[in-house]
């Protein structure tokens, strides 16, 4: 939840809203109790504030689809680009080739 609201709610920390986000996921809107058992499973937090958290969470989504959060500046991306191959090691094989060549120049 890397978002303006949500993210300026004092107080929560990352394993925190992780939490909020798995308990949102298991307890839907049709849950009875559901910010209490939400609040439970987040600890440290009332039911005030997860309501509190969902609503800042409801607002920031609605800003997004609404386009009214400019999108991230990120760096483009080549998928055309091939990766490059992983390094050769020099196994048994490769060391004889090269005896081999070397000793047909000394010939």
């Amino acid at each position: 939840m890397a978002s303006s609201s949500v993210s300026s709610s004092r107080g929560w920390s990352a394993k925190q809203n992780k939490q909020f986000e798995e308990a949102l996921a298991e307890y839907d809107k049709d849950t009875p109790d559901r910010w209490h058992n939400i609040a439970k499973i987040v600890g440290g937090k009332s039911v005030e504030e997860v309501m509190k958290h969902y609503e800042a969470l409801e607002r920031d989504i609605m800003k997004i689809e609404a386009g009214q959060v400019p999108i991230p500046n990120y760096p483009p991306i080549n998928f055309a680009a091939k990766p490059s191959p992983p390094p050769q090691s020099r196994g048994v094989a490769d060391v004889n080739l090269n005896r081999f060549v070397k000793n047909l120049r000394l010939q």
